[in-house]
């Protein structure tokens, strides 16, 4: 019994305990808070009492019940931004890496560099807002905006894989291409777009919360947690829970989702060194 929970604890370390506490509180809150959510009515703006678990907000409503409706739509559009960033960037990038002709790298690559130069922010409000804050049109545009940074990385990674006696092997040997450029260099970057998908989750909650911030909301309920902190910071010395709360919720997500998968890049590190050691 000892050696098996000796066992236990070592395979899941502290890092992981903390990163997954950290990353499930405000999931579940904003996956499942609309399902406990109940409308309470409107009270004067600003008041805390026994009615107002955490108090109302700028208009009278409930913080509480906007706390728990106000999640969704950032979470899981910031998830689904950063699956299509990789949907997109893991083909490109692998193909500019793998390709033996250097007009093909660059006709991949150089368009990149331009829309690295255009300012993220300002695409993001100006698409948005003609879109009227459409929630696919948000998500798509996330997705471009990280993906010419996210196929570079992926390109880098895979460059040096793609030319190893490992991979000249499988060529010689006449593996398929999807053994060549999946099963071997796509296990290769493991390690990599583990350690970058927490930045990448961190960089979509930002542009998402910050849209949502200067009121373009993807909630059509106006209860995204950004936009709570937004319309709650001039009652922040009233009521600092609508302002606290949603905040920290953000946070938690940020620093939760990339512990987790910091110690997915180490884990995954581990093992690619090991099979390659054989």
């Amino acid at each position: 019994m000892f050696t098996a929970k000796t066992s236990f604890f070592r395979f899941v370390s502290f890092r992981v305990l903390l990163g997954a506490a950290l990353t499930a509180i405000p999931v579940l809150l904003a996956l499942l808070g609309p399902l406990f959510a109940r409308e309470e009515g409107r009270g004067p703006a600003f008041t805390e009492g026994e009615r107002w678990l955490l108090g109302t907000d700028s208009e009278g409503r409930d913080v509480l019940t906007q706390l728990l409706l106000g999640g969704r739509s950032l979470v899981l559009v910031a998830i689904a931004a950063v699956v299509l960033t990789y949907l997109l960037a893991v083909p490109w990038g692998v193909a500019a890496a793998a390709s033996r002709r250097r007009a093909v790298d660059e006709t991949l690559m150089r368009p990149l560099d331009l829309l690295l130069s255009i300012p993220s922010m300002m695409l993001l409000l100006l698409v948005v807002a003609l879109s009227e804050a459409n929630v696919f049109i948000l998500t798509v545009t996330v997705a471009v905006l990280q993906f010419p940074d996210a196929a570079r990385l992926v390109r880098a990674a895979a460059l040096h894989a793609a030319h190893t006696p490992a991979m000249q092997a499988l060529r010689l040997q006449r593996e398929t291409w999807w053994r060549r450029n999946i099963g071997y260099l796509g296990r290769s970057l493991l390690p990599v777009l583990a350690a970058d998908a927490g930045l990448r989750f961190v960089g979509a909650i930002y542009l998402v919360a910050s849209a949502s911030f200067l009121g373009l909301t993807a909630d059509s309920t106006g209860t995204d947690w950004a936009v709570m902190i937004d319309r709650n910071r001039s009652g922040i010395t009233l009521v600092p829970w609508g302002v606290l709360v949603p905040a920290v919720m953000i946070v938690a997500l940020a620093i939760g989702v990339n512990v987790l998968f910091d110690a997915g890049a180490r884990s995954a590190t581990r093992e690619f060194a090991s099979r390659s050691s054989r």
